[in-house]
């Protein structure tokens, strides 16, 4: 299956959720009630209060004296709005970013608990080493046995260097002895796994930031990226998590998983919109190759699908 196949099949709730009323609205005249079906469904597909009132606007101001059924303003107004909300979401692919900078490139995941921190790295590591790169992947969430056991696991299996200590260990030393490990290896890239803690928890948050400190006297270009990974079924809860991680430790860079699990796929362009931030990468189901680089057009297409 192409990557442009899996975007549609993994968006398929969310586009359902969308498509029946916007049908509704090519097929018949733009009456309140019809647009105020639409405006709902937009609602409920998180794409964010502002990006909804915005899109509402521009296809009221669009259909005056038109008719639906014999134009394709509808779709073209909803698909060019938001592409215009993320725009900010667009930059260079992790990859390019790996590409042009120093080596080794640090990549420091963070995220509440069950978003799927590890199984992205190990999906990310993965790629890498198709991709006849060198990735050491770092065990830096000590708070929990089973995740130390489940990266070295996945390590094991892509074959790629794995960096741990034992349970309960200090998470700082031990992504700075993996940043030491992957220089001495000469290894292209640091994949750094951390606890998954509660977004409101000053204490977990400034443990966060140690590790970033720490990873500087070793390298003080690092970390190159920080990804906040988030489950996009929590919908308009995603933007809340995105907001404090963002403000405590300057996220550079946002992984979202489980979209193919979700009506609420439009919360990428809630996010997007408002806080400015690059998507580098989006989960559409439970394989590697699930996980894809961020483009806008093909995700809004997917997104809102086509007429019926």
């Amino acid at each position: 299956m192409g990557w442009i196949q899996r975007l549609n099949k993994g968006l398929t709730r969310t586009r359902s959720a969308v498509r029946g009323s916007l049908d509704k609205l090519l097929r018949r005249s733009a009456d309140p009630a019809l647009l105020e079906e639409l405006e709902t469904a937009l609602i409920l597909s998180d794409l964010g209060s502002p990006v909804v009132t915005r899109t509402m606007d521009h296809l009221r101001q669009g259909l005056l004296g038109t008719n639906a059924s014999q134009s394709h303003t509808v779709q073209t107004v909803l698909k060019q709005t938001l592409l215009q909300a993320l725009a900010p979401a667009t930059g260079p692919t992790l990859d390019d970013l790996i590409t042009r900078g120093s080596k080794p490139f640090v990549i420091l995941a963070v995220g509440v608990n069950g978003v799927g921190k590890t199984t992205t790295l190990a999906k990310i590591a993965q790629r890498l080493v198709n991709g006849g790169l060198k990735p050491v992947l770092v065990a830096a969430d000590t708070f929990r046995a089973a995740a130390i056991d489940q990266l070295k696991v996945w390590s094991d299996r892509i074959g790629a260097e794995f960096v741990s200590h034992r349970h309960g260990a200090d998470p700082a030393a031990v992504a700075f002895d993996g940043l030491m490990a992957a220089k001495a290896r000469n290894a292209d890239v640091v994949l750094i796994d951390t606890a998954g803690r509660l977004h409101t928890k000053s204490n977990l948050m400034d443990e966060l930031r140690k590790i970033s400190r720490v990873l500087k006297q070793g390298m003080p270009e690092a970390p190159q990226e920080v990804l906040l990974v988030i489950d996009a079924t929590v919908g308009q809860n995603a933007l809340v998590q995105a907001r404090q991680f963002n403000q405590a430790v300057g996220i550079t860079g946002l992984v979202l998983t489980k979209l193919d699990g979700t009506a609420r796929g439009g919360i990428v362009v809630a996010i997007a919109d408002e806080l400015k931030l690059p998507v580098r990468l989006i989960g559409v189901g439970e394989s590697a190759e699930d996980l894809q680089d961020f483009h806008p057009e093909p995700f809004v297409d997917a997104l809102i699908g086509t007429p019926q």
